[in-house]
């Protein structure tokens, strides 16, 4: 039977969930996801988790935060003047807003503090500092 080896391409069903159980992301009813093993298309964790195993395998794999989406990064919340945000951008805390880089590139932050002066914006990835398990079936190898 073909096992998986790295430069394989893999279509996998997963279901992603904190380890409090709660999902925050699954394959069900959607096509399984694709990628080449060992490209970095997948976060690191996951990635190191499939050779060795064979179409129609199932695992359980718990991944730490460093081999997810990382850690938290403080640098990467930033307090700006209220005042530098325009009016009719809604301030809630949990608001996705999306931010230019000086070179031009879209970033997502996340409203995470609103107070009279400033608003807190975060540009971690949701998931980082947040250690994940994913529950993955092995579809095909192409």
């Amino acid at each position: 039977m073909t096992q998986v080896k790295s430069g394989d391409t893999v279509a996998i069903h997963y279901t992603g969930t904190l380890l409090d159980g709660s999902t925050f992301d699954s394959s069900e009813g959607r096509e399984p996801l694709e990628f080449v093993v060992g490209s970095g298309q997948i976060i690191p964790g996951l990635d190191v988790a499939l050779p060795g195993m064979a179409v129609g395998d199932k695992k359980t794999v718990k991944i730490g935060s460093a081999d997810a989406y990382g850690p938290l990064n403080p640098e990467m919340r930033q307090a700006v003047p209220r005042e530098g945000i325009p009016a009719d951008i809604p301030l809630e805390v949990g608001t996705q807003l999306q931010m230019q880089t000086p070179d031009g590139q879209a970033m997502p932050v996340m409203v995470v503090e609103v107070d009279e002066a400033t608003v807190t914006l975060d540009a971690n990835h949701p998931l980082a500092g947040k250690d994940l398990q994913f529950d993955i079936e092995l579809m095909k190898i192409a």
